[in-house]
């Protein structure tokens, strides 16, 4: 594996033990700066160098391919968030009354209110307990064995946002497109943190926020689409910017843009652009297959650490295929809000999910850091104890 000085990547204050990735990441020094830069840019000379701004834009596209190994940036919107992605899938498609959509019951809410929204359209919901997969079956095994007939979409967080789980996405996707079954993934836990190849997973669509795993700034994200099914989706939202001549303002006659762009109805957040790019040019510069080392390398210090603290449970599954960034954990007496709200009062940031407190660190988190927050958080169950 290869030695790179990544010291200087963050700036984050020292006396703040920030586990909470998994939730809105700070952004690195180089990102910040871009944004300055950016923002003084605007103060001094307005849009004078608009057009250069829409080279950055494309820029941001082309990386995305390259981080997600899509087949083009022709493939790639930039949308506000994950929800409006799914929106985007859950409305374009062209349901019919009995249509099915599986999804597991542990999803956040951005991957189930969605697909609940289309029951007014007779789409039923299908929900798997991931907890409750019988013995010998994996959880993917579960979601599959709820695919029927009339099931039209799988939808699936590559990675739990509560505990962290790690789904086997190549087998949910080879099954899909063996069976003619649209693959919908939310990699918002995923991209950024982990290897992710559109491609290997045959996924029909991808989306994924850019204020977790991509250190950027919350309002922008990005929306994969498989090309075969862009026609497929129809629009509910239009302007000047989803048209094939975009700048040709002044015709009357107008026909969708022929890329992924026909899911952008208008302008651009070029600050979040200029801060998102910045951040996966970092990304790509350290090469994922190096921060997913690093980042998979924190998770199970942090379950060793943890794993010295009497009563505590590790709740994440960490064997090798399943370990992702997120550790979530319990202690048997004390209850998990009370443990979370006294980490956070002793600057430990972190999360509480589905009962347990959730640790998530990034690539760059040390072992200082990680150290920190364990004699932070014994000191806090010694203190109740």
């Amino acid at each position: 594996m290869q030695t790179v000085d990544i010291t200087s990547d963050f700036t984050i204050n020292n006396h703040i033990f920030y586990l909470n990735h998994a939730a809105v990441s700070p952004w690195p020094a180089v990102t910040a700066e871009a944004v300055k830069k950016f923002a003084e840019e605007n103060a001094h000379l307005g849009a004078t160098q608009y057009l250069q701004w829409v080279k950055v834009e494309q820029e941001l596209k082309e990386n995305i391919t390259q981080l997600i190994n899509a087949p083009s940036c022709d493939d790639i919107a930039l949308v506000k968030n994950t929800s409006e992605a799914l929106s985007l899938v859950a409305y374009g498609l062209n349901w019919e009354a009995g249509d099915n959509v599986v999804i597991a019951r542990q999803e956040f809410p951005s991957n189930r209110i969605v697909w609940q929204s289309l029951e007014s359209q007779g789409v039923k919901i299908k929900f798997v307990d991931l907890d409750a997969s019988p013995a010998g079956k994996t959880p993917e095994q579960s979601l599959l064995a709820a695919i029927d007939s009339k099931t039209r979409l799988l939808s699936v967080s590559s990675v739990q946002y509560a505990d962290g789980f790690r789904m086997d996405l190549k087998q949910l996707g080879h099954f899909c497109k063996k069976n003619s079954v649209l693959f919908c993934v939310d990699a918002i836990q995923s991209i950024g943190a982990l290897s992710f190849d559109v491609q290997a997973i045959e996924a029909d669509f991808v989306m994924a926020d850019g204020h977790k795993w991509l250190m950027s700034p919350e309002g922008l994200g990005l929306f994969y689409c498989r090309k075969s099914l862009r026609s497929q989706l129809r629009l509910s939202q239009y302007g000047w910017r989803m048209v094939e001549n975009q700048f040709d303002f002044d015709s009357i006659s107008w026909s969708e843009a022929k890329t992924a762009r026909k899911f952008e109805c208008g302008s651009p957040n070029m600050l979040g652009i200029h801060a998102l790019n910045t951040s996966i040019k970092l990304i790509l510069s350290r090469k994922i297959e190096f921060i997913e080392h690093l980042l998979v390398k924190n998770s199970r210090y942090i379950v060793k650490k943890l794993e010295t603290i009497p009563e505590i449970t590790v709740q994440s599954d960490i064997s090798d295929t399943r370990i992702s960034g997120i550790v979530s954990f319990r202690h048997q007496r004390i209850s998990s809000e009370t443990l979370y709200n006294e980490l956070m009062a002793e600057n430990v940031i972190c999360a509480m999910r589905h009962g347990n407190v959730r640790f998530s660190p990034h690539y760059y988190t040390s072992k200082e850091v990680i150290d920190g927050a364990i004699e932070i958080l014994t000191k806090i169950i010694e203190k109740i104890s």
